[in-house]
């Protein structure tokens, strides 16, 4: 099974010396140097790990096959997948889902299908569900207050939402946004 461990930024230097955004909890042992990366686009890859560091908060990654900042700019964009078969004992720890386990699945409100998990981001600060619904993308804050229950197996989650998070969307009858203050042009 492919894991997202990883995403390509911008360039750092003219080394070929990339940026990436971190998506896995333990960026220390996935990112040893002779590690090899499964990329999206295949067309970038693979790609193995020649250096990784720190450089204040941001991790700088440097692959074999990168030599300098002309092929590093090609690679902005790029996620990194490892290839695992950890998955059940991450199930066991209960600490968390992966995209790919959470992408398809029914979004539930009070009992009523709303949408569909279209993809996850992964923020800073908290990670959203991207849903799918009827009258546009909607995103969900992946918190256990607004999604306390995740179930892979039966195909749904289960959204509480605040008030007017599904709504934000919706457009007035003539598909344009409603306008909060109510007055003529």
């Amino acid at each position: 099974m492919h894991v997202q461990v990883a995403r390509i930024g911008k360039p750092h230097g003219i080394r070929g010396e990339v940026t990436v955004q971190v998506l896995t909890d333990a960026p220390q042992d996935r990112f040893v140097p002779g590690a090899e990366f499964i990329v999206e686009p295949a067309s970038n890859g693979p790609l193995t790990l020649r250096g990784a560091r720190w450089n204040k908060d941001v991790l700088l990654l440097t692959f074999a096959e990168v030599p300098d900042r002309n092929r590093a700019e090609e690679l902005r964009g790029t996620r990194l997948f490892v290839e695992t078969d950890e998955l059940e004992d991450a199930e066991d720890e209960d600490e968390g889902w992966y995209e790919h386990e959470l992408v398809g699945l029914q979004v539930r409100i009070e009992g009523r299908t709303v949408g569909t998990v279209a993809a996850l981001q992964t923020m800073p600060v908290q990670d959203l569900l991207v849903v799918d619904t009827p009258d546009g993308e909607v995103l969900v804050p992946f918190v256990e207050e607004i999604v306390p229950e995740v179930d892979v197996e039966a195909g749904f989650v289960v959204v509480t939402p605040p008030a007017g998070l599904f709504e934000l969307n919706r457009g007035g009858d003539d598909g344009e946004p409603e306008s909060a203050a109510g007055g003529e042009d």
